[in-house]
């Protein structure tokens, strides 16, 4: 633009000045040809330039809303990263509450088990031990009834001493005083014990002599327990012949250490004058037999 300006101030002057020559008017206006060229040239490469400038521009701005956007996306994934970085942190947490949970569980689990079945060995142990003492009660009724007649006759009485069922003759009835000999009485008596006693094929009997306090020291019985042990002996022979079995009955002195009364009265020592004929427990019928062989068998 500036150099058209001064093309055109030259040719005012040469103008004014007057005429000029052709060729220098031909040279003129070749420069200002040329001048016209460039400048057309360089508006061109101007515009282009402009051009290039808003594309780069628009580019820029087309860029610069990329990365914009990118930021927008790399700050959403990395938020959404660490949410799932501490929903991770928070399964974790709850798989290891679950995991200690399902342990406790499983030994709470293992813990009733093993109650459950303690539960049940007991319920059967008492099941036993219910039905053993019905059978002994039973048992103890039915020998209660066959004796009636003994009982009532007072040649007999029935009795639970320490948990073992106990039939006690007195003495008086069935000896003579300071004798080990069966009276005829107290061998009828006897004979219908051992009737009703041979029939209990599965339990064994201890025959129990027993005296009051009153010493005694003669050539045949220097003591009480000698006196208490013959007559046990005695009855065990009376039993054996009314009919049972040998095997089942055994003999024992206790001579006078074993009162069931006082002796401090002739009714008390009456009462320590006794035949006891004790039903021996079968401790294999008894719960927790088992367990007690085996502990007892233990090296």
């Amino acid at each position: 633009m500036l150099a058209r300006v001064g093309l055109v101030v030259g040719l005012c002057a040469v103008a004014v000045g007057g005429c000029v020559s052709q060729g220098t008017h031909d040279e003129l206006k070749n420069q200002y040809d040329q001048s016209q060229a460039t400048l057309a040239e360089r508006e061109a490469s101007l515009a282009a330039l402009q051009e290039q400038h808003t594309a780069l521009t628009t580019r820029m701005e087309t860029l610069e809303a990329q990365r914009a956007d990118l930021v927008r996306r790399v700050d959403a994934l990395q938020t959404e990263a660490e949410a799932r970085q501490a929903e991770l942190a928070r399964g974790a947490a709850e798989q290891t509450r679950l995991t200690e949970e399902l342990a406790a569980t499983l030994k709470d689990r293992s813990r009733l088990r093993d109650s459950t079945a303690r539960l049940q060995e007991a319920l059967v142990e008492l099941s036993k031990r219910k039905a053993e003492a019905e059978r002994r009660v039973n048992e103890f009724r039915d020998l209660l009834a066959r004796f009636k007649s003994l009982i009532d006759a007072g040649k007999l009485s029935v009795k639970m001493v320490d948990g073992r069922m106990v039939l006690a003759l007195p003495s008086d009835v069935l000896f003579d005083s300071g004798s080990a000999t069966l009276s005829a009485g107290g061998a009828s008596a006897v004979v219908e014990v051992s009737t009703v006693l041979a029939t209990m094929t599965d339990r064994r009997f201890q025959v129990e002599g027993h005296t009051d306090n009153v010493p005694i020291r003669t050539a045949a019985y220097p003591s009480n327990w000698e006196l208490a042990s013959a007559r046990a002996l005695g009855v065990v022979k009376a039993m054996v012949t009314a009919g049972m079995q040998a095997s089942l009955v055994s003999a024992a002195g206790f001579g006078e250490f074993r009162p069931a009364t006082t002796n401090d009265t002739p009714e008390g020592r009456q009462q320590n004058r006794r035949i006891e004929i004790v039903l021996q427990p079968d401790l294999s019928m008894l719960p927790g037999f088992d367990e007690l062989s085996s502990a007892v068998s233990q090296p």
